[in-house]
């Protein structure tokens, strides 16, 4: 199981922390220092829709002006502009099997996608 984000997230943190205490055992993968692929992205967008890939409630969205948000209009546009921007791709993802289990952190969901 892999974790993808930042590690200086907040969210990250909190949903690493949270699989810590139910001893969930996960490699972790940083946008930061190691990337992501067209591909990948790509993969979870055909799993769970490029527009929930796509974190605009997030700093660096916000930070993007009104003509480069209206430009992401398509999955190509979205993949584009998180390939070059990694920090505004959603997190904690949260990928087992090449299948995404977790998008963001919600306590209840991780409830019941972590319970044993």
């Amino acid at each position: 199981m892999t974790v993808y984000g930042i590690k200086n997230c907040n969210t990250v943190k909190t949903a690493m922390d949270w699989l810590k205490q139910h001893n969930v055992t996960v490699d972790f993968h940083d946008y930061k220092t190691k990337g992501i692929t067209a591909a990948k992205l790509k993969e979870w967008s055909k799993q769970v829709g490029w527009e929930s890939l796509v974190n605009k409630r997030g700093t660096t969205w916000r930070q993007l002006d009104e003509s480069e948000q209206a430009k992401v209009t398509s999955e190509k546009a979205a993949i584009d502009l998180m390939m070059e921007k990694t920090s505004v791709i959603k997190r904690p993802l949260i990928e087992q099997n090449g299948k995404v289990i977790a998008l963001g952190f919600d306590e209840a969901a991780y409830v019941k996608v972590f319970k044993k």
